[in-house]
């Protein structure tokens, strides 16, 4: 089954982030002249993605306000639920099955990483797909890697791959786990014990805007790509 929808991840407190989210949520912060989350709006709509839901909690109605009227359908969330469980709050307005999850925090230099996921996406083997990247491609990150791949493209836990924070899953996976709060971390590790993750390496160069410093990485990214 071919992913229709996506979720973005835009209701955390964006506290690294801070002063610029003292007043508004980080997807709502300017980079380069245009809120983060339009970026990634953008990213959603050229893949083809028409079915598209945003989780909101800190500064709600700042997003709110901005989406009012575009047809994307807004989570509230009334407590922050983690990763897991907000993809398991938005499952009924996703439609389940297999979707793709963004963060907005994030600026791209190469292929459309949403595309890139559905041409390498096999639902016939896959439950996830993460898109992940070598250290060498990564700006505005610190710290060791995530993941390792296999020669077959399964993810293992440890070694330098980078999870990107974008992906396909099965979102039924989350339907049963409980408690209501949780990271998509524990989804990825059920899969991984059973040889049901993947993992893809993104080909361009991605910048983690974590933190106001990262908003100039990001920048410089977006207007030179080759330069950075």
């Amino acid at each position: 089954m071919t992913p229709h929808a996506a979720m973005i991840f835009a209701a955390g407190f964006g506290t690294r982030m801070r002063p610029l989210t003292n007043d508004r949520p980080k997807p709502m912060v300017p980079l380069a002249g245009r809120p983060m989350i339009d970026h990634t709006l953008d990213l959603c709509r050229d893949a083809g993605l028409r079915h598209l839901v945003v989780n909101t909690h800190y500064k709600a109605e700042c997003l709110q306000s901005h989406l009012a009227g575009t047809g994307i359908e807004v989570s509230h969330e009334t407590q922050i639920l983690d990763t897991g469980g907000g993809l398991k709050f938005a499952h009924k307005k996703l439609g389940g099955g297999p979707v793709c999850t963004i963060n907005p925090d994030a600026a791209w230099s190469g292929p459309n990483p949403l595309k890139l996921l559905l041409e390498h996406w096999r639902p016939e083997k896959m439950q996830a797909l993460l898109l992940c990247l070598e250290p060498h491609s990564t700006l505005g990150r610190t710290g060791p890697g995530d993941f390792s791949c296999t020669a077959q493209g399964q993810l293992k836990r440890g070694g330098d791959l980078v999870y990107s924070g974008a992906q396909i899953i099965n979102s039924d996976w989350v339907l049963g786990h409980q408690p209501d709060v949780f990271s998509l971390n524990e989804i990825w590790d059920q899969l991984i014990a059973t040889s049901q993750c993947y993992g893809l390496v993104y080909p361009g160069k991605w910048c983690d805007i974590g933190h106001p410093p990262g908003l100039a990485q990001a920048e410089a990214l977006i207007a030179a790509p080759d330069a950075v």
